[in-house]
């Protein structure tokens, strides 16, 4: 447990380093790369994320993806965990500073092609690091028979050789940094 809150901090550093240099190239270069996934594996239900500044800003592929009438979802934070709600403006600050929908219950248990989850880092198991939350991981105990195919993206890749997630942690079918 020791060793993963360490290996956290020293990945806020890396990722808050990154968000300050190039990041404007480097999210251009992920979305493309996103935008690219997205469309090999014919996603029409999307669940993207609503960024904080350290992670890839999607706002651009969000407009891009409502223009070519995919669904898109978000999370919308409840308790410990959060439920989907379709994307939809306007949008407003909560916990954290994330934004979100206002509540909508238009979500209802539609499977999800892709689901794209920012990550702070990973370790060799695949599995997910965040900030320490739990959110993602509550989430996907219960979603992942919903979900199709999890996505990590991050700015700045950090990587872990050893094992210092729990089996709970959601684990990427892909990972798609810089």
């Amino acid at each position: 447990m020791e060793e993963k809150k360490s290996f956290r901090e020293i990945c806020l550093k890396k990722l808050k380093k990154a968000q300050i240099r190039g990041s404007y190239v480097k999210d251009k270069m992920l979305i493309s790369r996103i935008e690219r996934y997205l469309k090999d594996n014919n996603a029409q239900y999307i669940l993207l994320y609503l960024p904080l500044k350290m992670e890839v800003n999607l706002y651009p592929l969000i407009r891009k993806l409502r223009r070519e009438k995919k669904i898109i979802y978000v999370p919308f934070m409840e308790g410990k965990s959060f439920r989907l709600v379709k994307y939809r403006l306007p949008l407003k600050k909560k916990q954290f500073g994330i934004k979100e929908p206002y509540d909508s219950k238009q979500y209802r248990n539609k499977k999800i092609d892709v689901a794209i989850v920012p990550i702070v880092g990973v370790d060799s198991t695949l599995r997910r690091l965040g900030f320490g939350k739990g959110m993602y991981d509550r989430f996907f105990e219960k979603e992942y028979k919903n979900i199709n195919r999890v996505v990590f993206v991050a700015r700045e890749l950090c990587y872990s050789k050893k094992v210092i997630t729990n089996h709970y942690d959601v684990r990427a079918d892909n990972i798609i940094t810089p």
